[in-house]
C-alpha cells in the first residue's frame, strides 16, 4: 500500500488522480508485452512472405529486425522508467518535444494502433476457419471471422483487468506450446535440411526482378512486424505496482523472450520443412503449419489450430487492452472529440467507452479484406505507422538528450553514457526501416489490388497527417492540457506542459 500511495503522488506531480486502479504484477506487465508482441502471431503472420521474398534466408532478415528493434525498446525502457504515465508515446512527446508534437504523435499512434489489431483479426480469422472447415476462405467469410475476433478481445476487456490477465497467461502457455515446444521437437526429431539453407535463397529472387538483395529488402520489411507491440507494457504504467522499476523491467523482457522465440521457431520450420523450394514458389501457402503437421502427423492438425488460436486470441485481447488505454489517456487531456465519454472509467475501473469506440473502428479497417487477399497491405500499414511513430520518439528523446533538456539519470532503468549511442543507432536503424516500410511495392499488394494499396502506407499517413494538422490548427487540442499547475486546463504557461505559443526549441526549454 506504501508502493501504491508513493506512485500516486508520483502521478499528481503529472496533474493526474490515480483513477486506474493499480493490480498489474510485473508479470501481468510481461504478460500484456509478450501476449501484444507474440511470436505466434508475429512468426506466423510473416513466415510465408519471407520465403517468397528471400527463401530460407529470410531468417536474417528476421535478426536484422530484432537487433535494431532491440535498439528502440532500450530506448523506450529508458522513457518508461522516467515518464511513467499512461498514454505512453503521447506523454512522451509532448513533455519533451512539446505539445503539438505530442498530438500528432499521438494521433498516428492511435491510427497505427488500430490498424494493428485490424491486422491481428484478419490474421487469426484464416486459423479460425481452419478449425471449423477445409474449404477455401472467401473474402466475406474471411472480414466476418475477422470481426467475431475483435468483438471476442471487446468482450474479455469489457470483463475488467483480472479476467485479462487470465487469458494472457492462457496465451504465454498457448506460445509456449505452439513456438517452444513445437520448435524443439521439429530440430530434434523433424529436421529435413542442413544449416546451409539458411544461405539459400532457391530462386525466390525471381520476385523481386532476379535481385537477391532487393528481396532481402522487401523481405526486411515484412520482418519488422514480429517486433512491434513492446510498448503495450507504458501503456498500464498507472496500473501497475512501481512502474518506474517493472515498466522498463517488463518491456525488456517480454522482447527478448519473444524475439527468442521468434528465431527458434523460424530456424525449426527452416529446417524441418520438406519441400522448402514449395514454400518459395507459393504452392505451400502456411509453412509453419506444413511442417508441424508433416512431422507430427494428420493428428495433430486440429489440436495446432486450436493452440495457435488461443495465442491469436489473447494477442488480440492484449492490443485492445493498450489501445483502450492510449485513448483514455489522450481523451483524459482534452485532446479528442467527445473526450468527456471517451475518458470515462467504468465500475470495473476500465476505460469501457474508449475499448468500445476502438474496437468498432479496427472492424471497420477490416473491410480492407473484401478486396482478396488483404494480409500484406494491412502489415504494411500496421508496420509503417509504429515506425514512424518509433522514429519521431527515438529523434524527440536524442534531441532533447543532446540538448540537456531530458536526464534519463532521473528513472530507475538507465544506461549512462551508452544511452547516447543507442538512441543515435536506433534513430539510423529506424530511419532506413521507415522508408523500406512505406516504399511502394507491387509484389505486396494483393494480384487485384489498386494503386491505393500499393501506396497505403504513403497515402494513408499522408492523409493523417494532414487531418492532424487542420485539427491542431482550427481545433488547439494542445491549448487544453491540464498541468500540476493548472489544473483546470486552461492554456497553460508553465509546469510540465509547455506553452503553445512557443516553438519546439523553446518548448523544450520551458521544461
Amino acid at each position: 500500500m506504501d508502493h501504491n500511495r508513493a506512485d500516486a503522488g508520483d502521478l499528481a506531480e503529472y496533474g493526474y488522480q490515480q483513477e486506474l486502479k493499480r493490480t498489474l504484477s510485473p508479470w501481468a506487465v510481461f504478460a500484456l508485452g509478450f501476449a501484444t508482441i507474440s511470436p505466434v502471431v508475429g512468426i506466423y503472420a510473416v513466415v510465408q512472405l519471407g520465403f517468397v521474398f528471400a527463401g530460407p534466408t529470410w531468417i536474417w532478415a528476421v535478426v536484422v529486425a530484432f537487433l535494431g528493434q532491440l535498439l528502440v525498446a532500450t530506448v523506450y525502457a529508458e522513457l518508461s522508467s522516467q515518464f511513467p504515465i499512461t498514454g505512453g508515446v503521447y506523454q512522451w512527446v509532448r513533455r519533451l518535444g512539446g505539445p503539438r508534437l505530442g498530438w500528432l504523435v499521438g494521433w498516428i499512434y492511435l491510427a497505427s494502433a488500430i490498424a494493428s489489431l485490424t491486422t491481428v483479426a484478419y490474421l487469426g480469422s484464416s486459423w479460425l476457419h481452419m478449425l471449423f472447415s477445409d474449404a477455401e476462405l472467401s473474402p466475406a467469410t474471411h472480414v466476418l471471422l475477422g470481426v467475431v475476433f475483435i468483438v471476442v478481445a471487446l468482450g474479455i476487456n469489457l470483463l475488467g483487468v483480472n479476467p485479462v490477465k487470465h487469458f494472457l497467461n492462457a496465451g504465454i502457455v498457448a506460445e509456449g506450446v505452439a513456438s517452444i515446444a513445437i520448435s524443439v521437437f521439429l530440430l530434434v526429431f523433424a529436421r529435413n535440411n542442413g544449416f546451409g539453407i539458411l544461405f539459400d535463397t532457391l530462386g525466390a529472387e525471381s520476385a523481386s526482378g532476379g535481385s537477391a538483395v532487393a528481396g532481402f529488402v522487401t523481405c526486411l520489411a515484412v520482418a519488422g512486424w514480429a517486433f512491434l507491440g513492446f510498448d503495450a507494457t507504458t501503456q498500464v504504467a498507472e496500473e501497475t505496482e512501481q512502474p518506474r522499476r517493472s515498466v522498463p523491467r517488463a518491456l525488456l523482457r517480454s522482447y527478448v523472450f519473444v524475439a527468442f522465440t521468434v528465431l527458434l521457431t523460424s530456424v525449426a520450420v527452416t529446417f524441418s520443412l520438406r519441400r522448402p523450394e514449395d514454400a518459395v514458389s507459393g504452392k505451400t501457402v502456411d509453412p509453419v503449419f506444413d511442417a508441424v503437421t508433416q512431422s507430427l502427423g494428420g493428428w495433430s492438425e486440429k489440436p495446432f489450430v486450436v493452440v495457435v488460436l488461443v495465442a491469436f486470441f489473447a494477442c488480440a485481447i492484449s492490443i485492445q487492452t493498450y489501445i483502450g488505454r492510449a485513448v483514455f489517456a489522450f481523451a483524459r487531456d482534452r485532446q479528442l472529440p467527445c473526450s468527456t465519454q471517451l475518458a470515462k472509467v467504468g465500475e470495473r475501473q476500465i476505460p469501457w467507452v474508449s475499448l468500445t469506440v476502438t474496437a468498432v473502428l479496427a472492424g471497420l479497417g477490416l473491410l480492407l479484406g473484401l478486396n482478396g487477399n488483404a494480409a500484406a497491405t494491412l502489415i504494411s500499414f500496421g508496420s509503417g505507422g509504429f515506425y514512424l511513430i518509433f522514429l519521431t520518439v527515438a529523434l524527440v528523446a536524442l534531441y532533447a538528450r543532446l540538448r540537456g533538456r531530458w536526464n534519463p539519470a532521473d528513472g530507475e532503468f538507465r544506461l549512462g553514457r551508452a544511452g547516447l549511442v543507442v538512441n543515435v543507432l536506433a534513430v539510423v536503424w529506424l530511419l532506413f526501416e521507415a522508408v523500406n516500410i512505406a516504399w511502394p511495392r507491387a509484389e505486396l499488394a494483393p494480384p487485384s489490388g489498386s494503386w491505393v494499396q500499393v501506396w497505403a502506407v504513403i497515402v494513408v499517413f499522408s492523409a493523417l497527417l494532414v487531418v492532424g494538422l487542420v485539427y491542431i490548427a482550427v481545433a488547439k487540442p494542445h491549448t487544453r492540457l491540464a498541468s500540476p499547475t493548472n489544473p483546470s486546463g486552461n492554456a497553460p504557461t508553465s509546469g510540465n506542459t509547455p506553452s503553445s505559443n512557443t516553438s519546439p526549441s523553446e518548448e523544450i526549454k520551458a521544461l
